[in-house]
């Protein structure tokens, strides 16, 4: 009798596991796109843009307040739109949405039209990354031995994103030297690979909502993302802390990703410097799922969210602290290599105690303090920035949100355990 493993059922669960993972690695340009570029790129334009418009720290933040609310705006939207619509096309369209915008961004210099441009580029950013999410928790509940790895892929395409600006921003900025506006035509080459992204997304679209729109896709579609849910609904009070603690997270990481490469700039770094520090953070974003893929994986309560917060928190106060190289590029490594699982690990805790039914309900809770932390963030710090003490009081206040929101994740429980 033959007891040994078979080869065929082997092959086939490896080209299983491999066709999961190229369909994580495509569908992760969503969030490259939605966070990488339209989100975070702003940062290493905010310091020529500031020089060229005479913009206030401040105003600077406002900006990305302006954001973040946009990201509100759409968090709140985006799942009544997915009463009506599947996630995949929602996403491609959202993508195609944040494109035009930052092309549009090379055409502005007014500050009300661009807090006006930073608004709605907020409300495609969250359609694009809740649909995104969404579709990497179904992709992992297909992989159930692998879900918190392949979550996080599609969260590590941020750091594609952020690394791809690093080195796009510097090349065509120089391209552009003598012109009016420089940093008019770095939007138009981020806008070019935004759009590159929002192709790609077709495939991957195409590929893992092919099962739906095989039978009657409107039902099937409703089932997973409408309110009609399997079982009683979990309430909101019963992931209150994990609630609270990312909505911290949401208030401290973002004064890092705002600022960041104005502190270095203030504190001399040279361009060469500042490009390599930000590709590198960039590269631990996308290195980020190996890492904590395990521990996503290992826990049902607040733990993870807390370990997190507590190290983001770290890496935010370590360059207010010293302007040394080894310590900065540290800061980078280690803020990249966890605040995108951080965002990932809200996602497994939906996971591991809703129902199918309730993820789009979950994420979106999730999505929406995260919204409203980020909308308190920047203007805040731009705000302690323009002061005495400068951009090194706003990190610190930034590194001690982030450690009131590890304190209270760890407070969160799962929430099948039982209440006192």
């Amino acid at each position: 009798m033959h007891t040994g493993p078979d080869p065929a059922a082997s092959s086939a669960s490896s080209a299983k596991r491999d066709t999961a993972l190229r369909l994580a690695l495509v569908l992760s340009l969503g969030a490259a796109v939605s966070l990488g570029i339209t989100r975070f790129a702003y940062g290493l334009l905010l310091p020529p843009m500031r020089d060229d418009l005479g913009w206030s720290y401040a105003l600077a933040g406002g900006m990305n307040t302006a954001n973040a609310a946009g990201y509100l705006l759409g968090a709140l939207c985006t799942p009544i739109l997915l009463r009506a619509a599947r996630p995949g096309r929602l996403m491609i369209w959202g993508a195609l949405l944040a494109s035009v915008l930052m092309a549009v961004s090379g055409a502005v210099t007014d500050s009300t039209l661009w807090l006006v441009q930073r608004l709605a580029a907020g409300v495609a950013s969250a359609c694009v990354f809740i649909t995104g999410g969404l579709l990497a928790a179904r992709l992992g509940a297909a992989h159930p031995d692998r879900a918190g790895w392949l979550i996080g892929v599609y969260y590590g395409g941020t750091g594609l994103g952020i690394s791809l600006s690093a080195l796009a921003v510097p090349g065509a900025m120089a391209a552009a030297s003598g012109m009016a506006h420089p940093w008019a035509i770095a939007w138009v080459v981020l806008a070019i690979l935004c759009f590159a992204g929002a192709a790609a997304l077709r495939w991957v679209v195409v590929r893992l909502e092919a099962p739906v729109q095989a039978g009657d896709a409107r039902p099937a579609a409703s089932a997973t993302t409408t309110a009609g849910v399997a079982g009683p609904q979990v309430p909101l009070r019963r992931f209150g802390f994990a609630l609270a603690g990312y909505g911290m997270f949401g208030v401290g990481y973002i004064g890092y990703m705002t600022f960041i490469v104005a502190l270095l700039r203030e504190q001399g770094l040279p361009p060469w410097g500042i490009t390599g520090f930000y590709a590198a953070l960039g590269l631990a974003v996308m290195a980020s799922p190996r890492l904590w893929a395990g521990l996503l994986d290992r826990y049902r309560d607040g733990r993870p969210l807390a370990l997190l917060n507590a190290l983001l928190g770290a890496a935010t106060l370590a360059p207010a602290l010293s302007a040394a190289w080894p310590l900065v590029l540290a800061s980078g490594l280690l803020f990249g290599a966890v605040f995108l699982s951080v965002v990932a690990s809200t996602t497994a805790w939906v996971r591991h105690n809703l129902p199918p039914g309730q993820w789009a309900r979950g994420i979106g809770a999730f999505t929406i303090v995260f919204a409203a932390g980020q909308i308190v963030g920047p203007t805040v710090v731009g705000w302690i920035a323009d002061g005495p003490g400068g951009l090194e009081r706003g990190f610190a206040v930034s590194a001690v949100a982030l450690w009131l929101g590890a304190a209270l994740a760890l407070r969160q429980r799962d929430v099948k355990a039982p209440l006192h």
